[in-house]
């Protein structure tokens, strides 16, 4: 018998949230073997332990990608991308039943180095408020150091690709700067910085200033000499040839530094809360590994990774909108 694209669509939909199903029935029917215990919080008004909170996460889930799963279906490209992520979906399930199985129920993998993800939401529903406090600080380090970083490398790469003097005195620093590491500075950051914070700005701009120099300059001096005197039979002056021309020209590349600058950014960021700021979430992972709180420390890690696919998506979306010409001419 064969069967729709309509049916196969809705059964990739059940197939999706079929692995988050089990992990709820597995933490909701299978008894809790291990000695362990898990208080009660107020979040939200409302009465908590850590395993109902894991419990409505998976409940989120399922709902999320089944009202997403319904409205996609109208959508060709969205339905696409659903149907190619149902498998990838379906096994993330799988691990969060595997990792509640092992860590949470039975504790078989290694105590306290890894809990379940049941004992991961205690640092969430114990204090939310505090890793949020620590979120809101990391994000503020992100972008100021972010975008000075990309701003300065823009206009310093404009500078290296266009003026032939400006390249001569200035490649050969980029160059030697390009291959240390932001932290190796760190020393130089705070007895130069007034702050903690302002040093943590200077590591994250410099770790970005770099990599998107070098790109842009590469995108403006690749720019074809054709386009530059299609450019002067059109009248435009040199101001034109910059802004018109070469920058656009460039657009790909520094987009791309400016995608690669965001995982070096993120990395220095941590570091350097790790290594002498007041607060942030590389401070909240090194203050609770003292403690051997490592519950606190993968709840960070999570964190972590959320923040960092959010903005990798902002970015996406600001270069999809700027390169918009490029649909249908690029794959």
């Amino acid at each position: 018998m064969k069967i729709s694209k309509r049916a196969r669509y809705f059964l990739s939909v059940i197939f999706t949230v079929l692995g988050f199903t089990l992990a709820v029935i597995l933490n909701s029917v299978v008894p809790q073997k291990a000695d362990v215990t898990f208080s009660q919080h107020e979040v939200f008004g409302l009465a908590l332990t850590s395993n109902d909170a894991y419990r409505i996460v998976l409940y989120a889930l399922i709902i999320y990608y089944l009202i997403t799963g319904i409205i996609y279906y109208n959508y060709e490209d969205r339905r696409k991308k659903y149907l190619n992520s149902a498998r990838f979906r379906f096994v993330m399930g799988i691990l969060l039943f595997l990792w509640d199985l092992l860590g949470t129920k039975l504790q078989v993998l290694p105590q306290p180095f890894f809990p379940g993800p049941a004992g991961i939401m205690e640092a969430f529903v114990a204090e939310g408020d505090y890793v949020l406090q620590n979120t809101i600080y990391s994000l503020r380090l992100y972008f100021y150091g972010f975008v000075i970083g990309v701003a300065t490398g823009i206009i310093t790469g404009i500078l290296v690709g266009w003026f032939p003097r400006v390249r001569y005195w200035l490649s050969p620093v980029m160059n030697v700067l390009g291959v240390i590491p932001a932290v190796a500075w760190m020393p130089f950051a705070l007895t130069i910085m007034p702050t903690a914070f302002s040093s943590a700005v200077f590591l994250i701009a410099v770790s970005v200033w770099g990599l998107v120099a070098t790109l842009t300059s590469t995108g403006i001096m690749s720019t074809p000499k054709t386009r530059f005197e299609a450019g002067r039979v059109l009248g435009g002056n040199e101001f034109y040839l910059v802004f018109h021309v070469a920058i656009p020209h460039a657009l790909p590349q520094i987009f791309t530094g400016i995608t690669t600058a965001n995982g070096y950014a993120f990395t220095t960021l941590v570091m350097a809360e790790m290594m002498g700021q007041p607060g942030g979430l590389g401070y909240y992972i090194n203050a609770s590994k003292v403690w051997s709180a490592y519950y606190k420390v993968f709840a960070a890690i999570i964190v972590m990774a959320i923040l960092f696919s959010l903005i990798t998506k902002v970015i996406e979306l600001v270069q999809r909108y700027v390169l918009r010409w490029q649909k249908g001419v690029v794959k």
